[in-house]
């Protein structure tokens, strides 16, 4: 056995963070963008807000796991000024 087959047990998770903007925080970014698809012809498209997707592979699913994930978004992938963050397993 390699130490990649010990790296992708099966017992590990993939967690999916989502980082989004706060409500009433600007996002000149998602403004540009719907701007642009505007001028291309998709009106539909009302409004848009950037965001990231963080894949994180954690040992496990255990309640320690989750609240390591918890202080991770908090501390190091969301800034809690203007960013709200959403853990899904």
């Amino acid at each position: 056995m390699t130490e990649t087959d010990t790296m992708t047990d099966t017992k590990t998770r993939i967690a999916k963070v989502y980082i989004n903007l706060k409500e009433g925080t600007l996002d000149p970014q998602g403004e540009t963008i719907q701007k642009a698809l505007r001028t291309m012809g998709y009106s539909k498209a009302l409004s848009v807000r950037c965001g990231k997707v963080y894949e994180i592979e954690m040992e496990d699913d255990s309640p320690e796991s989750k609240k390591q994930l918890e202080e991770i978004c908090q501390r190091a992938l969301a800034n809690p000024v203007i960013e709200k963050f959403e853990i899904k397993w």
